[in-house]
């Protein structure tokens, strides 16, 4: 169907062109003389059949540009798309006034193409102002019509708050502990997912690695969870930074542009968030605050199941996954005995007791 409305398009395209263009192509080889060549339908059926015959070879081209067309802005949401035409309005008015002062110039080329590339950069300007600053302009409009309703008694102090941004980076995604998180209510506001941080899941769920394929496909999946239920608010953010390279050092510029949080359990993302002053919560860090508190002195029974790093080492496991070093435990390996905890490493990245037999 698309290609025969391409078609149709040339055929009307070509008619018109040949009603206007032929004769003066006649007249300059000299066969503009010749009466049955003046006639308007006869042009026009001709300038049709030359742009059909031309669309055999280009409708295949035009037709995959379009389509392209078509998937990436069914890709755009609507938000992106009324802002940034916003933004592109403005530049085309600002670029009339402009162009309007250097038409009057009566300056050869300044009159003529300095116009046409103020309409085209100043549209361009506009379009991607529009984007980058949506998010403000939406809290503007949002803080304004908070100010009315407060006037008119509709809305209380407490409901005029600016929106809180939840970003999610890729790691605390495929960990998956982030969608129990948010069904709890624990974490409140809008929950950002960047298109970059989609692409790079896409990217590790196309892998040839098997491991990491598993990967990808969990955060995916992990993302359907989230979106899917209705007590979450959930934001795409589709702008990317073209000039930054690494996934973390876009997403602390996005929190800083946004206002937002970055979501992470990344030891080293959270530390650069800290070193440029951009809010971070850490999962393993409420994970870590949650677990039961052990003190030195207490008394537990593990299974000691390998040998440790330092000499006569053994390490066991509690029931949540935190490490236990015993001390002269290797002999122990394979068997439950009683320790006695000495002392307690609490850090971003997890939880890890020291223990030593019990009676040594």
């Amino acid at each position: 169907m698309l290609k025969w409305i391409i078609r149709v398009c040339f055929i009307l395209f070509g008619g018109t062109a040949g009603v206007f263009s032929l004769p003066g192509i006649y007249g300059k080889i000299g066969i503009g003389d010749l009466l049955w060549l003046n006639n308007p339908y006869a042009n026009a059926l001709v300038g049709a059949l030359i742009f059909y015959l031309i669309t055999f070879w280009a409708v295949k081209y035009i037709e995959a540009a379009l389509n392209w067309l078509e998937e990436r802005l069914t890709r755009v949401s609507g938000v992106t798309i009324v802002y940034g035409g916003l933004g592109m309005i403005i530049g085309l008015v600002i670029a009339f006034f402009a162009g309007n002062a250097f038409s009057q110039t009566k300056i050869p080329i300044v009159d003529s193409v300095v116009p046409v590339v103020l309409t085209l950069v100043l549209a361009y300007l506009g379009f991607q102002v529009g984007i980058s600053r949506r998010n403000e302009l939406g809290s503007l409009f949002s803080g304004r019509n908070a100010r009315k309703k407060m006037a008119t008694g509709q809305e209380t102090p407490a409901q005029t708050r600016t929106e809180d941004y939840k970003i999610l980076d890729t790691s605390v995604i495929i960990d998956g502990r982030i969608a129990d998180i948010l069904m709890t209510g624990f974490l409140n506001g809008t929950i950002v997912i960047p298109l970059f941080v989609l692409a790079e899941l896409q990217h590790i769920a196309d892998s040839s690695d098997t491991l990491k394929r598993t990967r990808g496909r969990r955060g995916l999946d992990i993302l359907n969870r989230i979106q899917k239920e209705e007590k979450i608010r959930v934001e795409m953010y589709e702008g990317d930074f073209e000039d930054i390279p690494e996934v973390d050092s876009k997403l602390v510029k996005l929190a800083k542009i946004m206002g937002g949080t970055v979501v992470t359990n990344d030891y080293n993302l959270n530390k650069v968030c800290e070193f440029q002053n951009v809010p971070v919560l850490n999962i393993n860090d409420l994970a870590n605050a949650v677990k039961p508190v052990v003190l030195p002195g207490e008394k537990m029974s593990v299974l000691v199941v390998k040998d440790g790093k330092e000499h006569n080492q053994g390490v066991a496991y509690l029931d949540d996954g935190t490490m236990i070093v015993v001390e002269d435990g290797r002999k122990f390996i394979n068997e439950t005995i009683d320790v006695e905890v000495t002392s307690v490493l609490q850090t971003s990245a997890g939880r890890m007791i020291f223990a030593k037999p019990n009676g040594r």
